[in-house]
């Protein structure tokens, strides 16, 4: 079996698909994607797709060597993204061809479903309270929410009451038995943060997300002793080599994106290196339905999992949402907060490819906002 064409679609509200056909007759389907630069990236698969077609698509390991390492200048979120979308599209002409879903294939299940988390907006507490019941309603045993919008250098009085404030409306909507992560979002400085982590301590979040900057790693240590809140991080990490230093900070989470983290390939080691650091596995994945897909796989076969963000009724998905590209919504379908397993072959799915073409043609160029502070300086996003 040889590859013979690699197709890339570039689809609303902000995703990027890659299609990767055998001579066989067996098609493969990826996420190779960064969040407002689809098209830096769509050019990257293009360049990697030189050395992938007519080769054997089922030596994925050998492939995924080449694709990060042969080229001289290696990593980043472009490259690692470009190889994680066709390394998903690999596994699933593996998963197609040997008649067997990826999880089979990365060693059997240890779990007979995945628990998901609900993402609600966390910007006013009355609204997070509608929100919250909504999701509750739904089945969702866990939220995530924003803990802050713009958020000054050294966060004032009212900026950290705030968090405080919608945390507490979060928790109160929850209750005791459910659970709400607080992502953080790189907004807050290593000093501002430690000042509202004690103060969320109380309401026990399940944990916090991307407390400071991924550039600024080097103060996680400081961070994970001083914080009574487990700390995650990992969504703008890309490699296991990126990870390393957050795990021997003493992260609770490790958070690898499948579609950013080099793919089914990467992530499954990442989550192997998590463990041995004590550390729980939480797929990054506010994205489309193949990195979701691709995200289940490696949950339902890593023992150290702890939850999967999912995309459903997500604050980005105007045009286009989860379900929009399937063929058949059943995969998605939760029960009680959760994702049963999958058996069927490859990553699980079944793409409307008539779907992807037409919104190829429509496409997208999101980007992500551009935030100032008061005085008009740049602010974290």
């Amino acid at each position: 079996m040889k590859i013979t064409r690699i197709e890339t679609f570039q689809v609303p509200p902000r995703w990027l698909f890659c299609r990767v056909e055998t001579d066989d007759g067996v098609v493969g389907w990826g996420e190779p994607v960064v969040e407002g630069r689809a098209e830096v990236v769509r050019a990257a698969v293009d360049v990697l797709a030189e050395y992938l077609v007519g080769q054997d698509p089922l030596r994925i390991q050998d492939h995924w060597q080449v694709l990060t390492k042969g080229g001289f200048y290696r990593g980043g979120p472009v490259l690692s993204s470009a190889v994680a979308g066709l390394d998903q599209a690999l596994w699933d002409i593996a998963g197609k061809t040997y008649g067997a879903p990826v999880h089979a294939l990365l060693g059997g299940p240890v779990r007979e479903r995945v628990r998901v988390y609900a993402w609600v907006g966390g910007d006013e507490p009355a609204e997070l309270r509608e929100q919250i019941a909504a999701q509750v309603e739904a089945g969702f045993t866990a939220v995530k929410m924003n803990g802050a919008g713009v958020t000054s250098p050294i966060a004032t009085a009212a900026e950290t009451a705030a968090v405080v404030e919608r945390v507490a409306a979060a928790r109160e909507a929850l209750g005791p038995g459910r659970d709400v992560a607080v992502d953080f979002h790189g907004r807050f400085t290593a000093a501002s943060a430690r000042r509202v982590l004690a103060e969320l301590a109380p309401l026990h979040p399940l944990f916090v997300e991307e407390p400071v900057l991924p550039e600024h790693g080097h103060l996680l240590p400081g961070l994970v002793e001083a914080s009574p809140v487990p700390l995650a991080t990992g969504e703008r990490l890309y490699s296991r080599a990126e990870f390393l230093p957050a795990l021997t900070a003493g992260v609770a989470v490790a958070q690898p994106d499948l579609s950013h983290a080099g793919g089914i390939t990467e992530v499954h080691r990442i989550a192997s290196l998590a463990d041995t650091y004590g550390a729980q596995l939480a797929p990054h994945c506010p994205l489309g339905p193949i990195a979701l897909a691709a995200s289940l796989q490696v949950a339902f076969a890593t023992p150290n999992f702890l939850i999967q963000e999912q995309s459903r009724g997500i604050h980005y998905n105007k045009d286009a949402d989860l379900l929009s590209y399937l063929a058949d919504p059943t995969p998605f379908r939760f029960v009680d907060g959760h994702a049963p397993r999958n058996d069927a072959p490859g990553l699980g799915i079944t793409l409307d490819e008539a779907a992807v073409r037409a919104a190829d043609r429509s496409g997208h160029a999101w980007r992500n906002p551009v935030w100032r502070h008061a005085d008009d300086s740049f602010a974290e996003w």
